[in-house]
Order: structure tokens, then sequence, then C-alpha cells
């Protein structure tokens, strides 16, 4: 006679129950995974002065031992910085460098002022994105996604704000009949900044090197780095 194997019901119940219980026991891991980065910007404490005798870290500066009311304010941004005659413009920063009370709190500022015909040339900041505020004048902003290369930018007057998504390259310059002034704001205490031009040609990469991954003739990126400082 031919064996008919039939269904045990409880060994089957118990295998659905083990694999309910294995699910029910990972569910938690799998939340403590995607919760682990919010944890880890929490505060565990109110702040952290930097201590800037010390070095800065990816973390953020070292908290000083003494702390003064002082650490929390900063009055550089009062003035109009120092033109720059290259860029007739001043950028003037309120990073961890100058403000140490912003250390760990994951934001900064500056102080733009441009002359008329002034700009900033292509940039990006690394470490934070940038929201800024026209004060005075009218000034032409954008910049350029990564991925599909596409450019945003406006014209901006005394009141306007724009954002400049982190890492990508943005540039501002003064498109008014008089100076023009703005603040601005980063979304880290210590940004970065990296300047499209003078990463190309105010170094000593090659001249050779230059053109191969530029496209420009040799003439072209030797009246480059003669204006801004590079060589070879």
């Amino acid at each position: 006679m031919q064996h008919i194997h039939k269904p045990n019901y409880y060994l089957d119940l118990l295998a659905v129950n083990r694999c309910a219980m294995a699910k029910m026991v990972l569910l938690p891991v799998l939340l403590s995974f995607l919760l682990l980065p919010f944890a880890s910007l929490a505060l565990t404490q109110d702040f952290c002065v930097a201590d800037l005798s010390c070095s800065d870290t990816p973390s953020g500066y070292p908290c000083k031992s003494s702390v003064t009311a002082n650490d929390f304010y900063y009055h550089g941004l009062a003035a109009k910085g120092k033109i720059n005659t290259l860029i007739q413009a001043a950028v003037t920063p309120a990073f961890v460098g100058q403000f140490p009370g912003v250390n760990g709190l994951g934001i900064s500022a500056a102080r733009l002022d441009m002359e008329v015909g002034g700009v900033v040339p292509l940039h990006s900041h690394p470490a934070g994105s940038e929201l800024l505020f026209v004060t005075q004048g009218t000034v032409a902003a954008g910049f350029i996604s990564s991925g599909s290369n596409t450019p945003y930018y406006k014209t901006l007057y005394a009141g306007d704000i724009m954002v400049f998504p982190q890492g990508l390259l943005h540039y501002q310059y003064n498109a008014g009949t008089g100076p023009a002034v703005a603040l601005v704001a980063f979304s880290s205490a210590n940004p970065g900044l990296q300047i499209t031009d003078f990463a190309l040609f105010a170094n000593n990469l090659p001249s050779a090197i230059v053109e191969k991954v530029t496209f420009l003739d040799d003439a072209t990126v030797k009246k480059l780095k003669s204006v801004l400082g590079g060589s070879g």
C-alpha cells in the first residue's frame, strides 16, 4: 500500500510561528539601523564652543573648558569687508574659525560685499548648503545641478533670498549700478570653499594637464595662470 504523507498541523504551525518570531526580532534591528543616523545627531550637551588651539576634526573642534558670553557673540560682519581688487568683492566669514560658538551646531554665516562689476566666480561649499539674503543692491545668482547640468538662476533684489544646495557649483555677481550687500547662512559650522578658477589656475598643476582636461589652448591657460598666480 502506498504511504500517503499527511501534513502535520502542529509542525507547520510551529514553523509559521518561528518565521513570524524571526520577523519580529528582525524588525527592531532594522529600525535601530534606520534611526541610528538621527540618534547620532542628537545633542548630548547644550553646546561645544571650539577650542581653536586644537586641530579641527571631521566631528568639529574639541570643546573649550572655560566659556563666556563672548564665545556666542561675533561683530565681524558689521563692517564692509576688504575688497579683493581682482573680483571687486569681499567675502567675510563667520565660520567656526572666526566664531567658535557655532562649533557642532551645523550653522555659520558670512557677509558678501560687491562693488559695481564685482563677482564671486563659480565655486562650491563641499560641507554645507547656502542661503543668500540680499540686503542692498542687485545680485545675479545661480547654481548648476550635478546630474543634468541644469542651470537655475535669478536676479535678486533687496529682501530676496536664494538657496544653493550643498556641493553644487554656484555664483553671484553685482548686476546693478551701485554696491551690493548680502548676508549668507550655511548649514555647517565649516562649509568649506573651492573656487573653480582658483582650483584650475592658481596652483602648480602643469599647463599641459590643465589644457587636456579643460579643452583650453596653451595661451589661455598660461594667461589665466599668470592672472591668478599659478605656475607650471
